[in-house]
């Protein structure tokens, strides 16, 4: 895991030692094992390596192979290792040694800008090819690693992270309105629709799953590949051969990103899906005679859990049977007593560049983040996507595609066994199943705003930028129209926004701390494959996520395969965090609302109505209020665009 950065003057004007010393400097900021440099006149290369598989350790970035004339340098940890050096006929006694910046370049030397298809990782890279005269990178399927550029006609410049593109003259750092409008504008997690821009105005960035060409002063970007692949569904011949072939595939992506020389952590909730991921790393590190170190966020003590008995926000007694259970754990329970969102709004907003809406889970995650850094662990695993992927298996609309084929033998056979697992009567169920099987099919309804959902955005600037007819076709949270599961899955994948909202956060919190975070359940091996997977096996005898909940049996207890009825909440205790810090929140607030600089941009008289229906005593179980949530987005938005003042 590496910073990586460079210039390319494409008038072959030369760079200076000055451009190269100041963005080197401003990468400083971060820890790293090894520093360098490659410098060819117009061209430069830099790496800001962090070491983390046993391989990094002995590789030297940026790295010029003198025979082919190619220099690279990459911030990549590359999963399918065996079945690049098969295809490409590595000699066996280069293997165990060779960097996966050489395998890269072996790739691009025999597939050329074809080389990122056949890589599966995590990474992103830039090569300078002298042959051809031309620069050449991509980023990985998964967004996990970010590549930022800035580009005129005479120069194109990179980096893992923004603030060193800053410190080229004539860069300046001005606010992109288009962005900002979008962000403001959607009210979920997600940033922007807009997988190419940033906050800056002039800097822009690679989409996950692209391909770069500098040449001649010109950029060409392309989309190298995807998950969504052609092909049916696989057809095997029992649930036996199913939970076989899950196991067989989730394995080997679990295996293949425990590749490190430091130890290897884990973020445990008490689910499903990270349960699964540790319980298959624990045994593979058994092997190697490692301990598996497991993180967990649990509220403090003096909380008390405010939320319904479907929902649980301590999730210690599943957490602790998941450990006691799979068994080569060193398990951490973390409360981190006395830190709040507030008080780390700006770090995270250094940290970050730019506005963030992860502000609830913020503080944890990067505790997490900074235990494991103490504990030297180099890989952190989770299972992040595995809603969409290895638990995925949606009952309702399942149920309810079952009603409009008119499947009544299995519609009505599943529904009883549902109902008895859940402990939900059939005429609660079938007015739910109902309106999933058979939406309302005014087309107004599908653009119909929201009524419920305060908005951040001042109307006038949301009015003259039309951003709602910008994002009133994406399922963001601004209309009436919502996807079924079957839909929001593939959307999850091909919709590139998504990935890169999950992709940005976890590079640049990584990076501080020098801990690699990965995501077996986001693999394209596994994601092709649960796609691949017959939704029958996802929802089955009246079971949802029922490929998950079996092919566990003997890696989890029952006590976590079975839970049909309680599922845990993280950042339920958020505002309790913040009771402490509520008058000096408050107070920055109504400063906020009396600068008239930021009235150009955020909904001003919606902050003061938020503010008063919340009032000076805030409760815990307002968590989840939109006003509230609103109130928070709102400050972290105004410290940040007070800085272009």
């Amino acid at each position: 895991m590496s910073a990586i950065t460079g210039v390319f003057n494409c008038n072959e004007e030369p760079v200076s030692v000055e451009t190269i010393g100041n963005m080197m400097q401003a990468l400083q900021k971060y820890p790293a094992n090894d520093v360098r440099v490659w410098h060819d006149r117009f061209v430069f290369l830099g790496c800001h390596a962090q070491w983390i598989t046993p391989e990094s350790t002995k590789e030297r970035l940026p790295f010029y192979d003198e025979q082919h004339k190619l220099a690279i340098t990459a911030d990549a940890i590359i999963d399918n290792r065996e079945e690049l050096f098969n295809r490409l006929q590595v000699e066996h006694f280069r293997r165990k040694q060779m960097t996966d910046s050489e395998l890269i370049l072996a790739a691009y030397l025999k597939w050329g800008k074809e080389a990122p298809r056949y890589l599966i990782g995590d990474f992103a890279f830039i090569i300078w090819d002298e042959q051809k005269r031309h620069l050449f990178g991509a980023r990985d399927l998964s967004g996990n690693r970010t590549l930022y550029y800035y580009h005129h006609s005479r120069q194109f410049a990179f980096c893992t992270v923004m603030n060193p593109l800053f410190t080229i003259s004539g860069v300046k750092k001005e606010l992109n309105e288009s962005w900002l409008t979008e962000f403001l504008m959607i009210p979920i997690i997600l940033d922007t629709i807009d997988v190419h821009s940033t906050v800056y105005h002039n800097i822009d960035q690679i989409p996950p799953g692209h391909s770069i060409t500098v040449a001649d002063g010109n950029i060409a970007l392309e989309q190298y590949g995807t998950f969504i692949t052609p092909g049916g569904k696989l057809k095997l011949k029992t649930n036996g051969e199913y939970e076989e072939a899950f196991r067989e595939v989730f394995q080997e992506a679990v295996t293949s990103k425990l590749r490190t020389y430091r130890k290897v952590g884990a973020s445990l909730s008490g689910g499903l899906d990270s349960g699964a991921v540790v319980s298959f790393a624990a045994n593979p590190l058994r092997q190697e005679g490692k301990t598996l170190q497991t993180y967990s966020y649990v509220p403090p003590s003096d909380f008390v859990d405010w939320t319904p008995k479907s929902l649980i926000a301590d999730e210690s007694p599943y957490i602790q049977a998941t450990v006691q259970h799979v068994g080569n754990i060193a398990h951490n329970n973390l409360d981190f007593s006395g830190r709040n969102s507030f008080e780390e709004m700006n770090d995270l907003l250094e940290l970050m560049e730019a506005p963030y809406k992860f502000f609830e889970n913020s503080f944890w995650i990067k505790g997490i983040l900074e235990q494991a850094e103490k504990h030297g662990v180099g890989v952190l695993l989770n299972g992040g996507s595995g809603n969409y992927t290895i638990s995925w298996g949606p009952a309702l609309d399942y149920y309810a595609q079952l009603l409009r084929k008119l499947r009544w033998i299995r519609f009505n056979h599943e529904l009883k066994l549902y109902g008895r697992n859940m402990r939900i009567g059939r005429s609660r169920l079938l007015p739910i199943i109902g309106k999933l099987a058979f939406p309302f099919l005014d087309p107004s309804f599908f653009s119909k705003p929201r009524s419920d959902t305060p908005l951040l955005i001042q109307p006038d600037l949301a009015e003259r930028t039309k951003v709602f007819d910008k994002l009133k076709n994406h399922n963001v949270g601004l209309t009436e129209f919502s996807m079924n599961e079957f839909a929001a899955r593939f959307y999850q994948f091909e919709n590139l926004s998504f990935l890169n909202h999950q992709g940005t956060s976890s590079t640049k919190l990584s990076l501080r701390y020098a801990v690699r975070e990965r995501d077996p359940t986001c693999d394209p091996r596994v994601v092709r494959f649960c796609l691949s997977v017959p939704v029958e096996q996802y929802v089955q005898n009246g079971m949802d996520r029922s490929l998950i909940r079996r092919s566990t049996e003997n890696y989890l207890p029952d006590k976590v395969r079975f839970n049909l009825r309680v599922r845990g909440v993280q950042g339920a205790d958020w505002i309790h965090r913040m009771i402490p810090s509520w008058s000096a929140f408050t107070e920055e607030l109504h400063q906020l609302c009396r600068d008239s600089g930021a009235s150009y941009f955020l909904n001003v008289k919606q902050i003061k109505e938020s503010l008063s229906k919340i009032g000076n005593s805030p409760k815990p179980e307002l968590a989840f209020d939109p006003n509230i949530r609103l109130l928070m987005q709102s400050l972290i938005v105004y410290r940040f665009i007070r800085q272009f003042s």
